[in-house]
């Protein structure tokens, strides 16, 4: 008699083992451990170190905080560049991979590594090189210094969630946009713009975070004006102002959280897009 045929189970859904867990629950404090140092310690009636446990709890420190005038010139600094850069950098990251993704030419992959440098590099490398340029062209330190650095790395941001949307995207889209008679920019607009909107807006909002609490490449370009970071770095300086410093990195955790979630549940549902299985 033919041998019936042995389906192997399916390991991917068993239970996990207790060492697995274990391990799994380690990783997680080790990451958010200090995350809840900083949020308790913003709550300590100690004004001059961080003890634990803390001496006592109060909530004064929100009000000291929020009547500085220095920490919302700050706050509202760093809003208005990591929008000025997340714009910046919608724009020419999606260009540029409509560039790469569209046409080949010689040395694509020198100018996609080339794209691709600002991120990898160190900040402080990224840092002294805008500084140098800034100073050969006699460009004075400003807040559009600022935004001009950060748009560096933003870019490169919004330009991964772009090419990767697009190399899941079917060229047939295209091609059947140009036989229709639509011409370039109508087909970006009716066909790529929408299959990339989810991307793009992922993209963006991940930008603001990383320009919002970016510290290293201002310090290089930034002039007499304070980010936030950099505000928050000097009052760590201050002897009984430290609890002011926990209190302003909670106001920045929650900003930078908000569209850092909002990026994942929008793209999470997006590995299907229009023509990718074509």
């Amino acid at each position: 008699m033919p041998s019936k045929t042995q389906i192997a189970p399916d390991r991917s859904k068993g239970e996990a083992g207790l060492g697995l867990k274990a391990a799994a629950w380690l990783g997680v404090l080790y990451l958010n451990l200090p995350i809840l140092f900083i949020v308790l310690y913003g709550f300590t009636t100690d004004d001059a170190s961080y003890t634990f446990p803390p001496p006592g709890l109060t909530t004064e420190w929100f009000a000291v905080t929020w009547a500085r005038a220095d920490f919302w010139q700050a706050l509202w600094l760093s809003v208005e560049v990591a929008l000025a850069s997340m714009a910046i950098a919608i724009v020419l990251g999606t260009f540029a991979a409509a560039a790469m993704y569209r046409f080949k030419f010689f040395g694509k992959e020198a100018v996609t590594l080339l794209i691709l440098l600002p991120i990898a590099l160190p900040g402080i490398v990224t840092g002294i090189s805008l500084r140098s340029a800034f100073a050969l062209g006699d460009v004075p330190f400003s807040y559009f210094t600022i935004v001009l650095g950060h748009a560096t790395f933003c870019i490169v941001v919004v330009y991964n969630n772009a090419i990767a949307r697009l190399r899941r995207s079917s060229p047939a889209l295209i091609e059947a946009s140009m036989d229709l008679g639509a011409d370039t920019f109508q087909t970006f607009r009716h066909v790529i713009l929408p299959n990339l909107a989810t991307a793009l807006l992922a993209g963006g909002m991940l930008a603001f975070a990383l320009s919002f609490d970016e510290i290293i490449v201002t310090t290089f370009t930034a002039g007499q004006q304070e980010t936030l970071p950099i505000w928050m770095f000097g009052e760590l300086s201050r002897p009984r102002q430290r609890p002011v410093t926990n209190v302003a990195a909670i106001f920045v955790m929650i900003i930078t959280f908000v569209p850092i979630l909002a990026a994942y549940y929008l793209t999470r549902d997006t590995d299907d897009v229009a023509g990718s299985g074509k």
